[in-house]
């Protein structure tokens, strides 16, 4: 795998990191045991020098907006944090390292449906900021809504991609994937 020239398989996290790559792991895999601030922070961790300081303290600003509900949480312990929350926290830390592509792996994953619509409104939000977001989800349609450009995996392998409208209306994909069959029309 390449981003922007660069061969990334292989690499330790930390130089993936460095190169502008954070990943938002399935799970939300928040440090429980450490407080929502420091949690916050070790996204930054890679650029947090003293020349970088206001950087970071501005894009702290930027995720607590994203996620006011984080605001007033920033000295609990993630783990007192509900699974919404934790979420949150998980997204607004992979945008803490400034990352030119942010992965996020299922960010719906065990969430109650209002919790879901936060986050993918959240995600649409950065979408529209300009972020360069890769995301895997099992919410298809959900996904389908906000992407640019889709890819079906099957098995491993990619059986079906283009633009997320032409894959959105392809028969097999709303049929399979979207639950309502090709023929029967809008939902």
């Amino acid at each position: 795998m390449a981003v922007d020239g660069l061969d990334i398989a292989g690499r330790p996290s930390w130089w993936v990191a460095r190169h502008g790559i954070a990943l938002v792991p399935e799970g939300r895999a928040v440090f429980a045991d450490q407080s929502v601030r420091d949690n916050l922070m070790l996204g930054a961790l890679a650029r947090s020098s003293g020349r970088d300081a206001a950087a970071v303290s501005a894009d702290l600003e930027s995720a607590l907006a994203l996620f006011p509900v984080l605001a007033g949480k920033l000295d609990l312990p993630a783990g007192a944090l509900s699974g919404g929350q934790q979420q949150m926290l998980a997204v607004a830390r992979g945008l803490m390292a400034r990352p030119r592509v942010l992965l996020l792996d299922e960010p719906s994953l065990g969430l109650a449906p209002i919790l879901v619509r936060g986050i993918f409104s959240a995600i649409e939000r950065l979408r529209t900021q300009g972020a360069t977001i890769l995301l895997v989800e099992q919410m298809a349609a959900q996904a389908l809504a906000l992407a640019d450009r889709a890819y079906v995996l099957e098995r491993g392998r990619i059986t079906l991609e283009g633009p997320a409208r032409d894959v959105r209306s392809n028969p097999a994909v709303m049929d399979a994937y979207l639950g309502r069959r090709a023929d029967a029309g809008p939902p």
